[in-house]
């Protein structure tokens, strides 16, 4: 069983920093696609970022809104997703959740997405 289990949302000050961890385990994929999430009270889910694993090298995206301060990276030896958050806005305040699909790395449809953390929630306060 496909398990993914975000950490290391907290309260911060503006211009304070993150990193956001996904944990994963029970898959075998060979390729697949990783994903960040975020979604505040009232608003759509908004995909943050995206990485391409697979054995030839990962091929990141991230979401022009955050891309000068936001890095995505993946570690295949502990087999952990990261989002590190630089100069965090208070507009970046949500629950950030990391998702895994084997055949898409398209954040078209992400309901149809294979698998889903619980999510992790960040507080940035002005």
């Amino acid at each position: 069983q496909v398990q993914l289990m975000e950490s290391g949302g907290d309260s911060v000050q503006a211009g304070g920093s993150l990193r956001l961890s996904c944990s994963v385990s029970g898959h075998t994929y060979r390729k697949y696609c990783m994903f960040w999430f975020r979604q505040a009270p009232g608003m759509p889910r908004e995909g943050v970022a995206s990485i391409f694993i697979w054995p030839s090298g990962d091929k990141q995206w991230v979401a022009e809104s955050v891309r000068d301060r936001f890095t995505i990276s993946h570690n295949s030896a502990q087999n952990t997703l990261y989002l590190d958050m630089n100069s965090l806005k208070p507009w970046d305040t949500a629950k950030y959740y990391c998702a895994l699909d084997p055949t898409t790395c398209s954040l078209t449809n992400p309901d149809q997405f294979a698998h889903w953390g619980q999510g992790t929630q960040v507080t940035v306060s002005s």
